[in-house]
């Protein structure tokens, strides 16, 4: 869909896309680091999917669950940061209108099946840890195809409906968008007309989006810290928490640097700022992921090895 035309009469058709840097010579820099970065977070998640596939040890919900975050993980830097790589190389900033929204609807899209994902996996272990007898009926093959199904229904409602609704916008100038990638808060600062209405609604949706999921993650981690300090061993007190460490480290990462971006609209002078929690969001959390979940897990340790050397384990 085209943009409207503007009070002139003119309508903007690109955009151009600062970047995070626009000296020069620190654009190799810049370039080298984010290729490392994106190279090395496609390797990781895949290696950890690859893992995942060939350990039986690992065909468990949970490991379904972070085998899912692995796909998404490639999917969210995907959609970022080639973009950015081929602007550096090519020193093309222009994004054309349908492209800027194609990137913006993608993200959304990831992003909301994350907010899900995080939270099936705050409700397996609650079923693994505080009701363990009926885990394997409530947590079935058919329960954890469902959760990802319905994970990916609503973040195609979120993303479309942002996606829609920013096309009702008029944008007939400026059009240098500050940041490294085609996002709300900063096309909200380039439109001509009242962006209110689209406010509201990207605050009504991401209260359901991200504030509806951390209660149910946060009164489900109660509620296994509470069947936790019930066991009477160090030992099984320990192994119980190892096991919702990473999931709460990978939660506080999506979460904080989410809400930093989206509850400050309207801040012209956060856009720089935003470029460095927009890094987090997109880079620096799905290149952490893999370690997170495998630093202190022998199983995932073992099936890696596996998996780098070629060999195989039997059922």
């Amino acid at each position: 869909m085209d943009p409207e035309s503007g009070a002139n009469g003119t309508a903007i058709t690109e955009f151009i896309l600062l970047g995070l840097v626009e000296t020069l010579g620190l654009q190799p820099v810049v370039f080298v680091l984010f290729l490392f970065a994106y190279l090395v977070t496609v390797g990781g998640n895949l290696s950890i999917l690859a893992a995942i596939l060939v350990e039986p040890k690992l065909h468990t919900p949970m490991y379904f669950f972070l085998g899912n975050l692995s796909v998404l993980d490639v999917g969210c830097i995907s959609v970022t940061v080639p973009s950015m790589l081929t602007s550096l190389l090519f020193h093309k900033r222009t994004v054309s209108y349908r492209a800027c929204l194609t990137q913006l609807f993608f993200f959304h899209q990831l992003a909301g099946v994350d907010c899900f994902l995080l939270t099936a996996m705050a409700y397996d272990r609650f079923l693994a840890i505080c009701r363990p007898l009926t885990y394997s009926t409530h947590m079935n093959q058919t329960v954890q195809r469902i959760l990802v199904v319905v994970s990916w229904t609503c973040a195609f409602i979120n993303a479309l409906t942002h996606t829609i609704a920013l096309t009702t916008l008029n944008f007939c100038g400026p059009k240098e968008v500050n940041h490294f990638y085609c996002d709300l808060p900063q096309l909200f600062q380039l439109s001509c007309s009242s962006t209110q209405l689209n406010e509201l609604l990207l605050f009504a949706l991401s209260f359901l989006m991200a504030g509806a999921p951390v209660v149910l993650i946060v009164t489900s981690y109660i509620h296994v810290a509470a069947a936790v300090l019930r066991i009477r061993s160090a030992e099984g007190r320990k192994k119980a928490f190892s096991t919702c460490g990473s999931h709460l480290t990978v939660v506080g990462i999506f979460y904080g640097t989410g809400v930093f971006s989206y509850m400050r609209l309207g801040s012209v002078e956060a856009s720089d700022k935003d470029k460095g929690i927009g890094i987090l969001n997109t880079v620096i959390s799905p290149m952490l992921n893999p370690l997170i979940y495998s630093l202190r897990n022998p199983d995932v340790h073992g099936a890696l090895r596996r998996v780098l050397t070629g060999k195989r384990t039997l059922e």
